[in-house]
């Protein structure tokens, strides 16, 4: 049995923050309905590369999902979206704030067909605040909680996560939070509104330089691959690439020193005594350590430090991480039948549990897919279900695929 078998829910977001949260709903055991608007749908299913037509990157926070398309400015689209609604555990949304109100279909207004339905807000910048009405993607969040001026090296341009930070950020807030609403809401019986903001979510993870900055007023620059408290703890220069070094209490400096880089020296040496003297002269100790890191290749590194007890690895391109023994030993790429695209690899759920089931269900699924069954779902009958597939207010991309 999945933790959330039978909690249901209708799936209103885009892009990323909201659908990588369904998705891990999904994969939790919920039934995850993606409402999309016809013929275009999700905004991502444009993103490229595509394959036979659908998106790959799609494709990845989509799976394990089920897709509805309807137009819900259409009254008559609208008043099927209540229909599911009264029978949904959950409702999130990514919409800019007062959009839902007014299709009719935020909080208060589906609380009142449904009391015990939770429903979660994914924004930009949140329902509250002078921002409150900006259009707001990972970038912007990035910018706003000063990521961008603390990612990169010294002096250099204000440089972005490499991956969509805040948009996780966000997704994973929105996640334990919803569990923590569903705990309540079994214990009580009353559903709840959840506010998520990129902006909010990643500023919640800054917490050592919250603390620096609260404790001194110091504010995070860049520093490249280094650690703001200690040192050494980098990537530094091999022979044939970089390894990275974490000897970052006295314990793990004197294995550094004495076992991995033989430089007894250098423990009387008084620029590198101390962890404080070793942070004063963190580009001399940079130069002195790559100067013997220099001489062999990052594997023989990685080998010499494992012997020593100190923690290091290699600086990997993305598609070297991917084909990484370890990576393929702990099942961290799936492969999955798309209808569409055919077989294709995916990221795994990084959680293993003991006992309870957590994985991927299915592919993502093509546009308005199982729209048909999620309107019978909801008690529309046959005739209202045709009669909003006439008009176009009901949608799906691929009628023929069915049954194949």
């Amino acid at each position: 049995m999945k933790p959330l078998d039978g909690f249901r829910v209708l799936d209103l977001t885009r892009f990323l923050s909201g659908p990588y949260c369904t998705m891990v709903l999904a994969e939790l055991g919920a039934d995850v309905v993606k409402v999309e608007q016809p013929v275009t749908g999700d905004d991502s299913r444009r993103l490229a590369p595509k394959v036979n037509g659908e998106s790959y990157p799609f494709g990845m926070p989509n799976r394990s999902k089920r897709s509805a398309s309807l137009d819900l400015k259409d009254p008559r689209g609208r008043d099927a979206f209540l229909r599911m609604a009264a029978r949904a555990d959950l409702v999130i949304e990514n919409f800019r704030p007062g959009v839902v109100k007014r299709l009719g279909i935020d909080y208060d207004s589906l609380r009142e067909i449904n009391p015990a339905l939770l429903y979660c807000s994914i924004s930009g910048f949140g329902q509250t605040g002078p921002y409150r009405d900006r259009p707001g993607f990972d970038i912007m969040a990035q910018g706003a909680v000063g990521f961008m001026r603390m990612t990169g090296h010294p002096e250099g341009r204000p440089t972005k996560v490499g991956i969509a930070i805040n948009d996780i950020a966000a997704g994973a807030t929105a996640i334990y939070s919803i569990l923590a609403a569903e705990l309540n809401r079994r214990a009580t019986g009353e559903g709840d509104y959840i506010d998520i903001s990129l902006v909010d979510a990643g500023l919640a993870w800054t917490v050592w330089e919250s603390g620096a900055y609260f404790g001194s007023g110091e504010e995070p620059a860049p520093t490249g691959t280094r650690h703001r408290r200690s040192t050494p703890y980098q990537a530094y220069r091999t022979a044939d690439g970089y390894v990275t070094i974490g000897a970052n209490n006295d314990r793990l400096w004197r294995r550094l020193v004495l076992d991995a880089l033989e430089r007894p020296a250098w423990l009387e040496d008084e620029r590198f005594a101390t962890l404080t003297a070793r942070m004063e002269h963190i580009d001399e100790l940079q130069e002195e350590i790559e100067e013997v890191t220099a001489t062999r290749t990052t594997a023989e590194w990685i080998k010499i430090l494992d012997r020593a007890g100190v923690p290091g690895g290699p600086v990997l391109t993305y598609a070297e991480a991917l084909d990484d023994p370890h990576v393929t030993a702990r099942g961290m790429i799936s492969e999955v039948e798309h209808p569409i695209i055919g077989p294709m690899r995916t990221i795994s759920p990084p959680a293993k549990f003991g006992s309870a089931e957590f994985g991927i269900q299915g592919p993502a699924p093509w546009l308005g897919q199982h729209t048909r069954d999620v309107l019978a779902d909801a008690g529309l009958s046959e005739d209202e279900i045709e009669a909003l597939y006439a008009e176009r207010v009901a949608f799906d991309e691929h009628p023929e695929l069915h049954g194949k």
